[in-house]
């Protein structure tokens, strides 16, 4: 093991390498796709379909990574992870074609795998860093997210391809990291229940699908019902055979249970807007003002430059959220991220959308997001046993790209329900709408948060295989530290 690496700041740092190409990857192709489409004559459908096939992998892949990490080592699983990236990417850089896109894109997927597994080598190996740490990390990521975008988009604008190759060096220094990053808690050993897995993954798949295509099938359509009936068909019997597994993929208490429930609630309510809003975000500042009577009619260049001031001031609420949670308490902190979001949007919708009012309510959004997440993330990985860190904090990054795309199905749907003319311009009124139902949701988030109770990580039956010496583990202490002041 490299000297500085085993724990305290050298530890944290080699993650933040992981973290930032998780973010680059995350957030580097959505702007090349426009431009990556017409080089290669994919068709707006057909780059639809291209990205609906990242959120299915990354829909599929979060618990099932996050379980094995679990049970067979962090470290050993985040290895793979990274190597599947790291694959995807240069699949896509080198060879630019439909077909190795859709498979570079399903192995990126892995990169939902990559802060679960991590938060678990943090836990257990740097207890001390506490929530200073994995609020080091979300700030990371948030920044990667938005600085990805604008490399690739610069990048690409002498070569509509030329930005693909954005994620190679990192991942590959991503790689570097996890191979002389520590192992975790000692692995579990155990069974991987292969049919709960496939039950899962089904239900999961039908979920994504019809909210990405229900906007293009029709709501009210056969395809549209059929498809969210088999999903909730597919899930309940999932959560049944959960329920007779002597060896369940996933612990169904750890859905219910009431402190994690209450914070995966709240992840899913924040990230209806903050996340699922970025896609509309960007029409509406291209949006030119002298054809459709709003919007600023930015490039992509400044529009990209808006998203990076959002993800600056998130990263401040991301750092600051550590501190701010140790004089006010968790729910205190759950409770200001909804209301910072909230206040982001209904400045937006009394501004009318006008430039100062909109910009201002863009960048509270943005630290709503930085609070959120930062929060979030913490208490998913506090809440439960360590042993049970990744599956917890990859249960929280499910509900937060449900969020995510419930919030902009949603959107899709108020703006296709008020256009000027079937084929025309989106009104004023599809935004004003779509900002009012974000900041109700926001405010219901921010409800949830108060419902969080403190208290020690919920533990279920003992294990079968040997149990730990009694007392707090070493990961638990530090909860008792960081308790809420509330």
């Amino acid at each position: 093991m490299a000297a500085g690496i085993g724990s305290g700041r050298g530890l944290l740092a080699t993650m933040a390498v992981v973290v930032v190409c998780s973010g680059v990857v995350q957030g580097y192709l959505t702007p090349l796709l426009p431009g990556i489409g017409a080089h290669l004559g994919i068709g707006s459908v057909g780059q639809n379909n291209l990205y609906l096939l990242s959120q299915l992998a990354f829909a599929v892949l979060t618990p099932l990574l996050s379980r094995l990490g679990d049970l067979y080592g962090h470290r050993r699983v985040l290895r793979v992870s990274v190597s599947m990236v790291t694959g995807g990417s240069l699949l896509m850089a080198a060879w630019p074609a439909t077909a190795t896109l859709a498979l570079g894109m399903v192995l990126q997927g892995a990169v939902v795998g990559f802060f679960p597994l991590l938060a678990g080598i943090l836990r257990s190996r740097a207890p001390e860093l506490g929530r200073t740490g994995m609020s080091v990390l979300v700030g990371a990521l948030l920044v990667s997210i938005g600085g990805g975008g604008l490399v690739a988009g610069s990048l690409s604008e002498g070569h509509a391809v030329a930005g693909l190759w954005t994620a190679v060096p990192l991942s590959a220094a991503a790689l570097t990291a996890a191979l002389v990053l520590p192992e975790g808690a000692a692995a579990r050993g155990g069974h991987f229940h292969f049919g709960a897995a496939a039950l899962l993954t089904l239900g999961l798949v039908a979920l994504v699908l019809v909210l990405a295509q229900g906007s293009t099938w029709g709501w009210t359509t056969p395809a549209s019902w059929g498809t969210a009936a088999l999903a909730l068909v597919l899930l309940a019997a999932w959560v049944a055979v959960e329920h007779r597994a002597a060896h369940p993929l996933v612990k169904v208490r750890l859905l219910r249970g009431s402190r994690l429930a209450v914070v995966n609630v709240h992840t899913f309510c924040l990230a209806f807007g903050t996340i699922g809003f970025l896609g509309a975000n960007a029409v509406f500042l291209g949006t030119d003002p002298d054809e459709a009577g709003y919007g600023m009619g930015w490039g992509s260049r400044t529009i990209a430059l808006v998203s990076l001031a959002m993800v600056a001031v998130g990263c401040l609420g991301s750092t600051a959220t550590p501190r701010l949670a140790g004089r006010v308490g968790d729910r205190a902190m759950l409770a200001l991220g909804g209301a910072v979001c909230a206040a982001g949007f209904l400045t937006m919708t009394a501004g009318g959308g006008a430039a100062a009012p909109y910009l201002v309510g863009a960048l509270l959004v943005g630290l709503a997001n930085g609070i959120f997440e930062a929060v979030t993330r913490t208490l998913a990985a506090e809440v439960v046993a360590e042993d049970e860190t990744a599956l917890s904090v990859g249960l929280n990054e499910l509900a937060l790209s449900l969020g995510a795309a419930i919030g902009a199905a949603v959107i899709g749907a108020l703006f296709a329900a008020h256009r000027a003319a079937p084929d025309g311009p989106l009104t004023l009124a599809a935004f004003r709408w779509s900002w009012t139902v974000c900041a109700g949701v926001a405010l219901l988030g921010a409800a949830a948060g108060l419902a969080f109770r403190h208290g020690t990580a919920e533990r279920g039956p003992a294990p079968a295989h040997p149990a730990r010496p009694a007392g707090p583990s070493r990961a638990e202490q530090p909860l008792a530290r960081n308790g809420d002041a509330a």
